[in-house]
């Protein structure tokens, strides 16, 4: 073993601290070992002040015959003063074709979920590609995601293993087809973790969970790796439709990337600052996929979405359970809604909900989309989103319909326009199952101006509203709990995207 350090003092941070990144100098092994073919290990100390670089690049020299690389890590947790970060490192790996921005080099992220990983030709700890190890400078990738006032001390081994180098898997994906049930309302859950990232399910527990829920459609999402691709494929069937993704967690927000094509690599690695998310959202719709910010007001550091919307497909406006600051990012996707319609814009931002589950006991498929889509297809479904053809709801016991109709019988559903004249009486309607004790609040661009008594303890009942274009120029449904306290509205137990009225 060998041991060298790493330390970053004051001036060389104050000469790379523009950058994003710093790289420190590189460990290399000995050629010699590999004639022994067996295995030679470095450790590297180092400490990261505060202030320090989004990404610190360690390299590592890799002779040729090598069969495995191991890493582990650790770093101390010092106590901090109330109200300050403490200690928070992540890790990962890029070989030997660099660590340049889009990811070719790419092989790994586990963030701060693991202290050591391994990569060999055969196989790869959960959130690693496995593949052949080549010689070259591969990179250890660390991120101080936080650094307490006391610096980040950290010690990462290297542990090389010489030897014949195993055969890599063909991966193989799930279909992007299931059988479904023709053109219907469609259940899903986008926003999930596995054990490739943070998460402590596999991918077996997630799908018999996701079945469980009433689900039709999943979409895989483990923050920042694509690694867990090609091990959803035996949990597909003809009643579940696997979508592949990743959420892209940047240091300015998380991006859910759904259904891009198989083997997809999103890259993280920039700030809003930086004017480069429209490359990577360009990148997922290239692949197929829909751009889709995550928990925009989610209160965790590095979580706050800071890009804009412009580049969205759809935003997630309900994660998890019902908290403040759904309540928060509710207001603001109505607050688009209107935009939309004072520029006269067709193209709106739809509305999703996703459980984002970890690990218990976090419930899938809660809350989850229900989507109109002409088949079980990805491509339907994708459609079905785009165009807003959805609803929120907190699980499978709750359905909706919701129309309007105007006074010639013209009809328009969820994410549709009725095109009647602006002086034309409208009727709006929502039926609801699965709603005990809720209320239903219809919502327009003035404001909540229909709330309904409470729904009867069997939690099925209609409600109509008439109104005019002149008066409404959209009309959305939230079906709401009763209020806990105060003049706090209850949570959410269900939200749709809105019925536009007018346009004739």
């Amino acid at each position: 073993m060998c041991e060298n350090d790493h330390g970053i003092d004051r001036r060389a941070l104050f000469v790379t601290g523009a950058a994003a990144a710093l790289t420190l100098g590189a460990v290399s092994f000995p050629e010699s070992a590999a004639a022994a073919n067996g295995q030679e290990t470095r450790t590297v100390r180092g400490t990261l002040p505060t202030g320090s670089p989004d990404y610190v690049y360690l390299p590592v020299e890799v002779p040729a015959g090598v069969r495995e690389i191991k890493v582990a890590y650790t770093y101390d947790k010092p106590s901090v003063p109330a109200g300050t970060q403490g200690n928070a490192l992540d890790i990962g790996i890029f070989d030997e074709r660099g660590t340049e921005l889009g990811g070719k080099g790419f092989r790994g992220w586990s963030g701060g979920a693991r202290s050591e990983f391994f990569l060999r030709a055969d196989e790869a700890t959960p959130g690693y590609v496995p593949g052949p190890v080549r010689p070259g400078t591969w990179h250890i990738a660390l991120g101080p995601y936080t650094v307490a006032p006391q610096g980040l001390a950290y010690e990462v081994t290297i542990t090389l293993a010489y030897g014949a180098s195993g055969r890599t898997p063909t991966p193989v994906y799930p279909p992007s087809r299931a059988k479904g049930r023709g053109r219907a309302w469609y259940r899903g859950d986008c926003h999930l973790h596995s054990w490739h990232s943070d998460g402590r399910r596999t991918p077996a527990e997630i799908a018999a969970l996701a079945r469980a829920a009433g689900l039709d459609f999943i979409n895989s999402s483990d923050h920042n790796t694509h690694a867990s691709h090609p091990h959803w494929a035996d949990q597909a069937g003809d009643d579940l439709l696997i979508m592949l993704g990743e959420e892209v967690t940047t240091r300015n927000g998380h991006v859910v990337a759904l259904g891009t094509d198989p083997g997809t690599f999103v890259d993280w690695r920039y700030r809003a600052r930086d004017n480069r998310f429209g490359r990577f959202a360009r990148e997922i719709h290239r692949a197929g996929g829909l751009v889709v910010p995550a928990h925009p007001h989610a209160t965790c550091v590095g979580c706050g979405w800071k890009f804009g919307f412009t580049d969205a497909d759809a935003v997630e406006v309900w994660n998890g359970p019902y908290t403040p600051d759904d309540e928060v990012m509710l207001a603001e996707w109505d607050n688009t809604l209107v935009a939309a319609v004072r520029e006269g814009r067709g193209r709106w931002l739809p509305a999703m909900g996703s459980s984002d589950a970890h690990r218990d006991p976090d419930a899938v498929g809660s809350p989850q989309t229900v989507v109109l889509a002409d088949d079980l297809s990805r491509p339907a479904i994708q459609e079905g989103i785009r165009a807003g053809r959805s609803y929120v709801a907190e699980s499978q016991h709750v359905s909706l319909a919701f129309s309007a109709v105007g006074d010639r019988g013209e009809h328009a559903g969820i994410g549709e326009r009725l095109k009647v004249a602006r002086d034309t009486s409208v009727t709006v309607r929502l039926e609801v199952r699965g709603a005990p004790r809720c209320t239903v609040h219809l919502v327009t661009d003035q404001g909540t101006l229909f709330t309904s008594d409470p729904l009867p303890v069997s939690g099925t009942g209609t409600v109509e509203w008439r109104t005019t274009a002149a008066y409404a120029a959209y009309v959305r449904a939230e079906l709401r709990h009763e209020t806990a306290a105060g003049p706090l509205p209850g949570a959410l137990a269900a939200v749709t995207n809105p019925i536009f009225l007018g346009g004739a």
